[in-house]
């Protein structure tokens, strides 16, 4: 799973441009806040902070940890849970181990890239399901369960999803959700379900349940680092009632992080209990943060066709501008400052993404600076219209 691993496209993007940013217009995760801002929430005091020690811990995540993450599951205990050093560990050992020996993967497309390439650098043969019908403006978003089963195989060991969907913002229905989950579990598949956009969908109702609650073989990944905004903190998770594959997947943490640091620990387990409060400021940014960007992108209606996101922070809106996506994007950090992703960061070696898109995030207090930077912009140039 390690030998023939690509390039991972997103951090090489970031990292290429992070010198020319002054202004996020695409960050995936929610607006953080300061150790400092975490206590304050929970009613500790810093001295509480103090008094956590630096020492290994239990390689599962602490008893209260466990605890507090299982209380947002309705079928799994604590003994169903497992953390990890963030969802990209949790994501890296259980496609490792559910594909070591083979057999045949279906992963969505389009995807975090992880969720592709570490299936391909394995035994397994893989398949994309692609998360779209149509194209160009007629292009549709969509979970389409029949062309799903028109890809299983009689050695079809994993299905991995990612609701809501990175880059896309997609969100299926819940009643085409549980039939995916009834349709794996029917098989004998393992539905593998990056989960870690849950929670702040912009209406509270298109909350899907998690995978781990669903059946027997549901495997729901998740992290602080997204909904919460936490990524600092490093912490994820694996859950499911099978407690036989979380038992084999601590032994591959012993080979990489073994534990999670102490006082990441304590802070996830505070955010968790706090999970309402933290959830509704994020909702409520994401949410203003989304009719701010509806508004801008009307004013350009020849450039850009947007799209919301339906969950998450994140969506995909068309570029339709005659110079391309690619310069659209990279001229805008060049010349003002804002970051946005563009398509190809999202092309998959499974299915061919559609190449007019580009990745906007809505979780962060810096969105109207972004919009205002980009606005002056796009005014400040001579544009070719569609």
């Amino acid at each position: 799973m390690i030998a023939d691993l690509p390039d991972f496209e997103l951090e090489a993007y970031f990292s290429r441009w992070q010198g020319s940013m002054t202004h996020s217009f695409t960050a995936s995760e929610a607006e953080t806040m300061t150790v400092g801002e975490l206590l304050a929430l929970a009613g500790e005091p810093l001295e509480a902070l103090a008094e956590v020690d630096l020492g290994y811990r239990s390689s599962a995540g602490s008893p209260s940890l466990r605890s507090e993450i299982a209380a947002t599951y309705g079928q799994v205990g604590a003994g169903g849970v497992l953390t990890f050093a963030g969802a990209q560990e949790g994501l890296f050992w259980t496609l490792a181990e559910l594909l070591r020996g083979g057999g045949h993967a279906v992963v969505t497309v389009p995807n975090y890239q992880s969720m592709e390439s570490l299936p391909l650098s394995s035994p397994a043969e893989v398949t994309g399901l692609p998360l779209w019908r149509g194209s160009g403006a007629d292009l549709r978003w969509e979970l389409d369960l029949d062309r799903l089963e028109d890809m299983l195989r009689p050695d079809t060991r994993v299905v991995a999803v990612n609701f809501p969907n990175n880059p896309t913002g997609y969100l299926p229905g819940e009643a085409t959700f549980r039939t995916l989950a009834a349709m794996c579990e029917e098989r004998g598949i393992y539905l593998v379900s990056d989960e870690v956009y849950r929670g702040v969908e912009i209406d509270p109702a298109d909350t899907l349940p998690q995978v781990a609650d669903l059946s027997p073989l549901g495997v729901s990944i998740n992290v602080m680092s997204k909904s919460f905004g936490l990524p600092g903190v490093r912490v994820g998770w694996v859950a499911s009632q099978d407690t036989a594959l979380l038992a084999r997947l601590e032994g591959r943490k012993h080979y990489t992080s073994i534990c999670n640091p102490g006082p990441s620990e304590y802070l996830a387990t505070l955010a968790l209990r706090h999970a309402d409060q933290i959830h509704e400021r994020v909702r409520g940014l994401i949410a203003s943060n989304v009719e701010l960007a509806a508004d801008f992108f009307a004013e350009f209606g020849d450039l850009v066709a947007f799209e919301s996101p339906r969950g998450g922070s994140v969506s995909f809106p068309r570029y339709l501008g005659t110079d391309g996506v690619e310069t659209f994007v990279r001229r805008s950090v060049e010349e003002a400052g804002v970051m946005m992703l563009p398509a190809s960061v999202y092309q998959s070696r499974l299915a061919p993404t559609p190449l007019d898109r580009f990745r906007l995030g809505f979780g962060r207090v810096g969105v109207p600076a972004a919009i205002r930077a980009l606005r002056s912009h796009l005014n400040g140039e001579d544009r070719l219209s569609a």
